[in-house]
């Protein structure tokens, strides 16, 4: 049993030892630092062809690690202001501090959100952007309580009880992913948020 205080499981993220996981807006986020992206997918039994989302608690800690023209830039910091934080992933052409274990198999992108979650948020801001994908073996469905997300992963970092607020904002739906296509949206997956661009 992994049950630890706030505290401990953000010193775990950091440490980049440890996979985390915190609830979110929609479903339970697995975590780990950016460049132990591996020990996700490891842990999962994931393809390397399904690349994880970087998470972070503004949008201003995720711009780094994205580039686009000047024009694109403005583009994508109007539509996070409308929908972050949220439940929308912004699928966008990548930078070079993306760390290659992100998106091992297309280099070229890189997933961004800011959950709109008040727990998630404090846990961000402290350990900066985390590497992210729902709690979950590749292919089922995703765990939802504490409980289920230990009986899969009993190496992961979870909330003791007592760090889990009752106000729960979190919806069963998955976020919606948009990519960037250099003149418009393809939504890849419609979620919780209906994009209007």
């Amino acid at each position: 049993m992994t049950q630890v205080s706030i505290d401990s499981l953000i010193q775990g993220a950091i440490s980049g030892d440890y996979i985390v996981s915190f609830p979110t807006d929609t479903v339970p986020a697995l975590a780990a630092r950016p460049d132990r992206a591996e020990l996700i997918f490891a842990a999962k039994q994931r393809s390397q062809d399904k690349p994880l989302i970087l998470m972070a608690a503004s949008p201003q800690a995720l711009w780094p690690y994205v580039q686009g023209s000047p024009a694109e830039l403005t583009l994508w910091q109007q539509v996070a202001q409308s929908y972050w934080p949220g439940a929308l992933t912004l699928v966008l052409p990548a930078s070079p501090l993306v760390p290659p274990a992100m998106n091992a198999i297309d280099r070229t992108t890189i997933g961004v959100r800011v959950p709109n979650f008040p727990l998630a948020l404090k846990i961000l801001e402290q350990t900066g952007p985390l590497a992210t994908t729902s709690a979950n073996l590749s292919g089922q469905a995703p765990r939802s309580s504490v409980a289920e997300i230990e009986a899969q992963f009993p190496e992961v970092l979870t909330l003791v009880a007592a760090e889990l607020t009752t106000a729960t904002t979190a919806s069963s739906l998955p976020s919606t992913v948009a990519k960037w296509t250099g003149g418009d949206w393809e939504i890849l997956r419609q979620g919780a948020i209906e994009l209007k661009c």
